[in-house]
Order: structure tokens, then C-alpha cells, then sequence
């Protein structure tokens, strides 16, 4: 489609600015728009506005995206949608949203991926073990080390951790102040390990610590995005010999579980992550009864 679609730049800046969502949420919403104005216009529907559309051509707009779609990517879908509609039919463009109400593929509720305490202790060893045997530069060891430990001991979003400057870190009592999904502000303890990798990383190399400067940088000091920590997370899962399909989200699955295993409590953990609704939290739960249950086969002798 050469010319621009009705309303979703207006749309998209209405997400970064009012409702403030991330950059990749932004993204995928306008994603969700511009493939389905592409299936109306293959099929023969676009009429140049969405005052027109209906049930019926979100239901095959649907069933085409399952054929080929896995059924998660379906739902974020349809969830950009539901919302750019909202946004239509508050502003006058739509009289209603074809996407409230619609049935979608039922969701598989798979169990989050993470690593035991014990893998976490190889994990959170490997880049200082592989500056001792001359494989890591010593910035990057030490630098790295400090990623591993933030992500781990403050259960933070990687793009949480990309944004962090040492200005929304207190040192004496050892919290960040993080922002979150939706810019909500939340409290992140760090633990005591962490902060002492801080500490360490800043001093060994004399690096600026001013208000705006970020916690973890490269070499030349600049902010470091996200890509390139999955890509030094890949090569320290290699040194530890670890499933290398783990992601800095799934350290925070481990941070989750490894609380709620020593008896944290559920809307503790909830609020340390960040997550607005008890359910989203309460599947790490789900992980501890399946290992509970695990153990339980394995050794009783009527199990």
C-alpha cells in the first residue's frame, strides 16, 4: 500500500505519548494494522477508511493469520487491533469495534523456561572464569558479570536494564528505581552481590557515574541496547554449558521461581516484577507445584 493508512500515525503517537507504551509495543501494534489493511485490500475490501469494516472480515482476517501464524502471535495481533478500533471509536472514525468480543484460538499455557540455582551459579561465574583464561577482555568480564547479576538479582526487563542510569540507583540502601511497561515506576532490591559488582565495575574503571549516565555501557561509555546483551548472554551460556535457547527474560522466569521456591510471597514477587495482574505472576506457582510433584514421583515409594 503506497499511501499512508487513516490514522495510525496519529494512533501510534497517541501510544507514545498518552498511553506511553514501549517502543515495542508501538512497534507491533502498527505491524497488526498494516497487515490487516493488507488482507482487505487482497481481498478486495478496503474501502480507504475502517468505518466500514466489520465482523466478517476480522473473522477471516483471523482464520488467514492462524493457517500460517503461531496462535500467540494471532492474539497479539488481534490485540493491536482491539485497541487501534478503541482509539477509532473514541475519536468519531468508527461507531464500533469489530474486535471486542471475538473468539480467538485457545492458548497453550505452557510452563516458563528457567535455569536452576545451580545452573545460575555456573551462569553468573562464567565471565570472570573466562577473563581468567584469557577468552574475555577484562572490561567485558566485569561489565558482563554486572549484567548477569542485575538481571538475576533484580528480576528486570532487559530494556529495564538498558535504560537504567546511576541516578535511579541508591547505593546506601541498595533499590532502583525501575521504569516499567506502561512507564509505571516500581522499586527493584538488588541484593548485596549486585551492588558490590556495581561498585566494583565503576571504580576498576574509572567510570562515569554521574545522574544520566547509564549503569551499563561499552568501553567508550555509551548506553548499550538490548540485541547486544542477548548476543554476550548466548556466549556465556556456551561457556557454562547451558541451554542456549535461555534469553535475558527467562534469567527473570529464574528470579521468579527461585523466590517463590524460598517462600516468597506471591503479591511480593508480583509487585517486584512489575506485573499488573496476580495471574500473570501466578503461573511461576504452576513451576514450583510441577517440581514438587517431580520430586515426589521419584521418591516416594506409592508415587
Amino acid at each position: 500500500m503506497s499511501e499512508p493508512i487513516p490514522h495510525l500515525e496519529v494512533f501510534c503517537n497517541h501510544l507514545v505519548h498518552e498511553r506511553r507504551v514501549s517502543e515495542y509495543t508501538v512497534r507491533n501494534y502498527q505491524s497488526a494494522v498494516k497487515s490487516f489493511v493488507r488482507h482487505l485490500i487482497e481481498a478486495g475490501e478496503w474501502r480507504g477508511d475502517f468505518a466500514s469494516v466489520g465482523t466478517i472480515e476480522v473473522r477471516t482476517f483471523v482464520i488467514e493469520q492462524g493457517r500460517n501464524k503461531a496462535r500467540r502471535t494471532v492474539h497479539n495481533q488481534v490485540s493491536g487491533l482491539r485497541s487501534f478500533f478503541l482509539y477509532l471509536c473514541k475519536q468519531g472514525h468508527t461507531s464500533s469495534n469489530p474486535f471486542v468480543g471475538l473468539s480467538l484460538p485457545k492458548l497453550d499455557r505452557s510452563l516458563p523456561k528457567f535455569l536452576t540455582k545451580s545452573q545460575m551459579h555456573f551462569l553468573l561465574n562464567a565471565p570472570i572464569l573466562l577473563w581468567k583464561d584469557g577468552k574475555l577482555g577484562e572490561f567485558k568480564a566485569f561489565r558482563d558479570s554486572l549484567i548477569l547479576e542485575l538481571l538475576y538479582g533484580g528480576g528486570l526487563r532487559v530494556s529495564e536494564l538498558c535504560a537504567l542510569k546511576h541516578e535511579h540507583i541508591d547505593l546506601v540502601e541498595g533499590v532502583a528505581r525501575v521504569l516499567g511497561k506502561g512507564r509505571k515506576e516500581r522499586l527493584c532490591p538488588l541484593g548485596p552481590v549486585a551492588m558490590q559488582c556495581l561498585r566494583t565495575f565503576v571504580e576498576r574503571f574509572d567510570l562515569e557515574s554521574g545522574h544520566e549516565a547509564p549503569v551499563i555501557c561499552d568501553c567508550r561509555g555509551r548506553r548499550m541496547n538490548p540485541r547486544a546483551i542477548q548476543k554476550l548472554l548466548k556466549k556465556h551460556l556456551y561457556a557454562a554449558g547451558l541451554p542456549l535457547d535461555m534469553t535475558p527474560h527467562k534469567l527473570r522466569h529464574s528470579f521468579a521461581t527461585h523466590m517463590l521456591d524460598e517462600g516468597a510471597d506471591l503479591r511480593a514477587v508480583q509487585e517486584l516484577l512489575g506485573h499488573t495482574n496476580l495471574s500473570t505472576t501466578q503461573i511461576y506457582t504452576h513451576v514450583s507445584v510441577t517440581r514438587l510433584k517431580e520430586a515426589h514421583r521419584q521418591a516416594h515409594p506409592r508415587a
